[in-house]
């Protein structure tokens, strides 16, 4: 999932022209692709806390490197928003079946 995200951040512009849809749209995907990596860390690291941790800090880095990507800028509130996707992630995987 980490390589899924990467790719998209290296992307110049996702940008469909489409306004206030535009933005609403992207940080929906942010919220989705970061709550399957909080169900995936959850899953690998075992610890809640620290699945919510490992993927706030992957949401760090990958706003650092869309900074570097022409047409892209990192936000901090972009961060936020990827970190609730990853606890929304987390949470859904400690109340499914299989994380019990």
């Amino acid at each position: 999932m980490a390589m899924v995200i990467f790719a998209f951040s290296s992307i110049p512009s996702l940008s469909t022209g489409l306004g206030t849809w535009d933005l609403v749209g992207r940080k929906l995907a942010h919220l989705t692709e970061y709550a399957a990596l909080g169900v995936f860390l959850c899953r690998a690291l075992g610890r809640p806390a620290l699945a919510i941790l490992a993927g706030a800090l992957y949401a760090c880095t990958d706003e650092i490197h869309q900074s570097f990507v022409t047409g892209r800028h990192g936000v901090w509130y972009d961060v936020v928003i990827d970190t609730i996707g990853v606890s929304i992630g987390v949470l859904a995987w400690k109340r499914s079946r299989w994380g019990t």
